[in-house]
């Protein structure tokens, strides 16, 4: 919906009484709104606070998780879970260098605490995860790259252990290869200039599915 200059003059003349109990009511819609005012106008927590909280609930989740491995496909479901809650922190937060943060660290407990478990099962029943694993570390090196220059360093320790634990595990490495990612590109820390269009390209031909 457009709001045109006629709305919004009405808008401002509505008694401030008014206006608070439609903003209340409009909030109860849109938590996350909501919970972005909230953190914006009244929590005394840091980004930082809030981005290592994630960190610990990322951490303490994949523990539980690897302990209690069912499938590849529940793994994939708590994987998608803390996803979730990574972009809940980014929407409230607008927390952007913690979502290269907080992906990096998912991708890493994952793989350090159940890379005992892609040999289980067969390639098949893992493909879906690894496909998941895999667009997850191509959208990382596309954030990098938006990232200013004087920062990427902070991320390259991350980066090269994502492509160390990747390289260890076939599914995975077989994966990155039939997608057109090449793991060279986390172990040398050389993301290609032009990632955004590659990926665009590979996606185009049909991979990343």
């Amino acid at each position: 919906m457009i709001f045109d200059d006629a709305f919004k003059k009405a808008l401002q003349q509505l008694p401030q009484l008014e206006k608070d109990k439609l903003i209340l009511k409009l909030l109860k819609k849109d938590l996350t709104l909501a919970n972005r005012l909230y953190f914006e106008l009244v929590n005394t927590d840091t980004v930082e606070d809030k981005r290592n909280q994630v960190i610990v609930r990322i951490q303490n989740r994949m523990v539980l998780t690897s302990e209690r491995f069912f499938s590849m496909g529940y793994l994939l479901m708590d994987v998608r879970e803390l996803s979730g809650v990574i972009n809940e922190h980014v929407n409230i937060t607008k927390d952007k260098y913690g979502e290269i943060v907080l992906t990096c660290e998912l991708l890493i407990e994952l793989l350090q605490l159940n890379n005992q478990y892609f040999g289980t099962q067969t390639y098949q029943q893992s493909y879906t995860l690894c496909i998941y694993i895999i667009a997850k570390i191509f959208k990382v090196l596309t954030l990098i790259n938006k990232q200013h220059e004087d920062l990427l360093i902070e991320f390259k320790e991350g980066i090269v252990k994502i492509g160390k634990l990747v390289g260890n595990i076939d599914y995975l490495m077989r994966t990155a290869i039939n997608n057109g990612l090449e793991v060279n590109w986390l172990l040398k820390f050389e993301i290609p200039s032009n990632i955004d269009f590659l990926v665009k390209n590979i996606r185009k031909q049909g991979f990343l599915k």
